[in-house]
């Protein structure tokens, strides 16, 4: 089943986006004009009453956002190394002594050097989908990537020991 998404306007108010999932919940956002917006659950008996509502700050639905698509990102990675022979995803935890630490992406030649993508870095909660080799590698980052066995390992060793 496809995604469905229903846009409603709502004169005075803004707009609401409904996400009908496949059980027949409805997920709504209702972007209010004054920038505002609020996180609302619908009854199932009742598609136009609200059962629950939670305003959201800027910082919150931004992680929120951030949340599901981390965990969607990595569902989806995991699928795709699932389904080709020989193809493994890994995180991989930047070690706080790497040579690469606040140093571009770019750097570590990692898909020259091992053949492997790098798809993601993940830092806290938010995660930054296909970086360029200009993005600064921090402390705590989680690289998320995918390749061979041998690609990964290799990776693994030049993150935390530099080329040699």
């Amino acid at each position: 089943m496809g995604v469905r998404i229903e846009k409603v306007d709502l004169p005075g108010i803004g707009v609401r986006h409904d996400l009908l999932t496949e059980n027949g919940r409805r997920v709504s956002v209702v972007s209010h004009r004054d920038g505002d917006r609020d996180l609302a659950l619908f009854d199932l008996d009742d598609p136009d009453s609200s059962s629950d509502s939670v305003p959201l700050t800027d910082d919150e639905a931004a992680a929120l956002a951030d949340l599901l698509g981390s965990s969607v990102t990595m569902s989806r990675l995991t699928s795709l190394a699932g389904d080709a022979a020989g193809l493994f995803t890994e995180q991989l935890l930047l070690p706080t002594d790497s040579p690469y630490l606040n140093r571009p992406l770019g750097d570590t030649k990692a898909r020259t050097r091992t053949r492997v993508s790098i798809v993601a870095l993940v830092r806290d909660t938010k995660v930054i989908p296909s970086p360029t080799p200009a993005d600064i590698l921090r402390p705590g980052d989680i690289i998320v990537a995918v390749g061979t066995r041998e690609g990964l390992d290799a990776l693994s060793h030049i993150i935390a020991n530099g080329p040699g």
